[in-house]
């Protein structure tokens, strides 16, 4: 996820548009955000450094000012991050309900297990516990960043965008490598007890 660089990165446009916004107006608060984008992926071609990270950021960048460009308003530009917090919350949701845990899915496509997991109920609710964190995260970005957006608080959307993206991640990647080192805990302990 680029460490404290890619946290860095990620931020300096949402930090930098806010107050560019107030002190200059929506068209330079979104060349300013533009153009802190585009200096990031030139600076990670200059050192060499991966850049596919750069050019995602770029393109989230490119469409929350479009989207900033296209409503007039500075607070457009938070838009596309709320509305994509309530697609992926109802995306890991979904996949609860129907017991298709996406944490487990995306874990065995990355590991080459596929859907072996599935056939262990411990697995599966382990994996249930780490895709309703990723739930609890999209959920409380999208309902507090709506209420922002809808209160026209753009100020506190940037601080809460923020504030709500890097230690939220954090807690779920935290239950997620949980749930997984146990998840492999409990197959490790399965196939030695086959072998014996």
């Amino acid at each position: 996820m680029g460490g404290i660089a890619g946290l860095v990165y990620s931020t300096l446009p949402v930090a930098a548009f806010v107050p560019a916004n107030s002190l200059w107006g929506l068209t330079v608060a979104i060349f300013v955000a533009l153009g802190i984008a585009a200096a990031i992926l030139v600076w990670r071609l200059v050192r060499k450094s991966p850049i596919q990270p750069a050019i995602s950021g770029f393109f989230g960048v490119g469409v929350c000012a479009f989207v900033a460009y296209r409503t007039g308003s500075a607070k457009g530009f938070f838009l596309f991050g709320i509305w994509a917090s309530l697609l992926y919350a109802g995306v890991f949701l979904a996949s609860l309900v129907v017991r298709w845990p996406l944490a487990g899915l995306i874990w065995g496509a990355l590991n080459g297990h596929g859907t072996a997991w599935h056939r262990d109920k411990r697995v599966i609710r382990l994996y249930d516990l780490a895709t309703l964190a990723w739930v609890l995260v999209f959920g409380a970005r999208y309902l507090v960043q709506s209420h922002l957006y809808n209160s026209d608080a753009t100020g506190l959307l940037a601080v809460t965008r923020i504030a709500m993206g890097w230690p939220l991640t954090g807690v779920a990647l935290l239950v997620t490598v949980w749930a997984v080192r146990r998840a492999e805990k409990y197959a490790a302990d399965e196939e030695s007890a086959e072998i014996d």
